[in-house]
Protein backbone atom coordinates (compact mmCIF):
# COMPACT_ATOMS: atom_id res chain seq x y z
CA UNK A 1 0.00 0.00 0.00
CA UNK A 2 1.81 3.37 -0.77
CA UNK A 3 -1.16 5.90 -0.01
CA UNK A 4 -3.89 6.36 2.19
CA UNK A 5 -6.51 9.26 1.23
CA UNK A 6 -8.06 10.60 4.15
CA UNK A 7 -11.36 12.67 3.38
CA UNK A 8 -12.53 15.20 6.47
CA UNK A 9 -15.61 16.36 5.51
CA UNK A 10 -16.37 18.74 8.68
CA UNK A 11 -14.35 19.94 11.23
CA UNK A 12 -16.79 22.27 13.95
CA UNK A 13 -13.83 23.98 16.05
CA UNK A 14 -16.70 26.73 17.20
CA UNK A 15 -15.12 28.61 20.05
CA UNK A 16 -11.83 29.05 18.89
CA UNK A 17 -10.71 32.03 17.47
CA UNK A 18 -9.12 31.85 13.75
CA UNK A 19 -5.29 31.76 15.40
CA UNK A 20 -6.51 28.22 17.69
CA UNK A 21 -8.21 27.01 14.15
CA UNK A 22 -5.03 27.46 12.28
CA UNK A 23 -3.06 26.35 14.86
CA UNK A 24 -4.81 23.20 15.72
CA UNK A 25 -5.31 21.74 11.69
CA UNK A 26 -1.24 22.61 11.53
CA UNK A 27 -0.64 20.15 14.58
CA UNK A 28 -3.60 17.66 13.29
CA UNK A 29 -1.99 18.24 9.41
CA UNK A 30 2.11 17.78 10.75
CA UNK A 31 0.63 14.53 13.12
CA UNK A 32 -1.50 12.18 11.37
CA UNK A 33 1.03 11.49 8.37
CA UNK A 34 3.14 9.94 10.85
CA UNK A 35 0.27 7.98 12.86
CA UNK A 36 -0.76 6.81 9.65
CA UNK A 37 2.70 5.40 8.41
CA UNK A 38 3.04 3.00 11.61
CA UNK A 39 2.88 -0.21 10.84
CA UNK A 40 0.08 -1.11 13.04
CA UNK A 41 -1.63 1.80 10.78
CA UNK A 42 -0.82 0.56 7.72
CA UNK A 43 -2.16 -2.88 8.08
CA UNK A 44 -5.65 -1.72 9.78
CA UNK A 45 -5.78 0.53 6.57
CA UNK A 46 -5.02 -2.27 4.28
CA UNK A 47 -8.64 -3.16 3.70
CA UNK A 48 -11.18 0.01 2.23
CA UNK A 49 -13.29 0.83 5.20
CA UNK A 50 -15.24 4.43 5.74
CA UNK A 51 -15.21 5.25 9.39
CA UNK A 52 -18.29 7.89 9.67
CA UNK A 53 -17.38 8.65 13.24
CA UNK A 54 -14.85 7.49 15.88
CA UNK A 55 -15.15 8.42 19.49
CA UNK A 56 -11.73 9.54 20.59
CA UNK A 57 -12.69 10.40 23.75
CA UNK A 58 -11.23 13.30 26.30
CA UNK A 59 -8.14 15.11 25.00
CA UNK A 60 -7.37 18.49 27.05
CA UNK A 61 -6.86 21.40 25.57
CA UNK A 62 -4.59 24.04 27.10
CA UNK A 63 -4.78 28.02 26.49
CA UNK A 64 -3.31 29.67 23.33
CA UNK A 65 -1.98 28.38 19.73
CA UNK A 66 0.73 26.04 21.35
CA UNK A 67 -2.20 24.62 23.38
CA UNK A 68 -4.34 24.05 19.97
CA UNK A 69 -1.06 22.56 17.57
CA UNK A 70 -1.05 20.05 20.68
CA UNK A 71 -4.60 19.53 20.84
CA UNK A 72 -4.56 18.55 16.70
CA UNK A 73 -1.66 16.18 17.44
CA UNK A 74 -3.33 14.88 19.85
CA UNK A 75 -6.13 13.83 17.97
CA UNK A 76 -3.97 12.59 15.23
CA UNK A 77 -2.88 10.21 17.55
CA UNK A 78 -6.41 9.27 19.00
CA UNK A 79 -7.35 8.57 15.41
CA UNK A 80 -4.19 6.25 14.99
CA UNK A 81 -5.27 4.41 18.40
CA UNK A 82 -8.97 3.60 17.23
CA UNK A 83 -8.64 2.60 13.65
CA UNK A 84 -6.17 -0.49 14.64
CA UNK A 85 -7.18 -3.60 14.70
Amino acid sequence: MKRVHVTIDRLALAGLDPAQRRALVEGLKAELPRVLASPAARLALAGSRRTPVLRLGRIPLAPGASGSRAFGAGVARAIGRRIKP
